[in-house]
């Protein structure tokens, strides 16, 4: 049985723990990564390494940032009334792209996932209760994905919130159900903010 040579089956192996690439496309990346000048290699290895060493969580919001707090949360000119919630942090990039909204922003860093162990403790919700116990908003707007997962951290968020004086909003179904939000085209996202409704359990 053929194998490659075991620093090439390695990389393979690395590079299948990424989520959404399978043994083939894992092969066509390695093989394209070995063909690139030792250069090029060395800078694409070398920013791998400063992102992971210079990244962090946001102490407000959990966005990812290499400055405390990040800069969407240093931004003055954006609204303190209003605030959108979503699951992982490259789903601020998915909205920020419409240009529709302007207000701030809070990532749970997950969904609530019982059948994986994770429980509301596992999102760090008093972070969240805290922020909106001290802030200015008026409105909470439910951004987490159209899953089943997405769909239960949402009920859950809402019962949690029924006593805030907010007004609480859902994204609308413009997002395919069963969808990852990040897939998702601008205007989709533009429509489905454009779009949403009141949302109490």
């Amino acid at each position: 049985m053929f194998e490659y040579a075991q620093p090439f089956n390695r990389l393979i192996e690395e590079l299948r723990r990424i989520p959404g690439i399978g043994a083939k496309t894992a092969q066509r990346i390695a093989f394209h990564l070995l063909s690139l000048p030792q250069q090029e290699a060395d800078g694409l290895a070398e920013a791998i390494s400063q992102a992971r060493r210079r990244i962090f969580y946001c102490s407000v919001c959990n966005n990812i940032t290499h400055i405390d707090p990040c800069t969407i949360c240093r931004d003055e000119d954006r609204s303190d009334a209003e605030l959108c919630i979503v699951e992982e942090p490259y789903n601020i990039s998915s909205i920020e792209k419409t240009g529709a909204y302007r207000g701030r922003y809070h990532v749970l860093l997950g969904t609530l996932a019982p059948l994986k162990g994770k429980g509301p403790d596992d999102l760090g919700l008093n972070k969240l209760l805290d922020r909106l116990r001290q802030g200015r908003f008026q409105e909470v707007i439910l951004a987490t994905n159209p899953t089943v997962e997405g769909e239960s951290t949402a009920v859950y968020l809402a019962r949690l919130f029924k006593d805030f004086p907010l007004r609480l909003t859902r994204l609308a179904m413009g997002l395919p159900v069963g969808a990852d939000m990040d897939f998702a085209d601008q205007v989709t996202i533009k429509k489905a903010l454009e779009g949403r409704t009141e949302f109490r359990d």
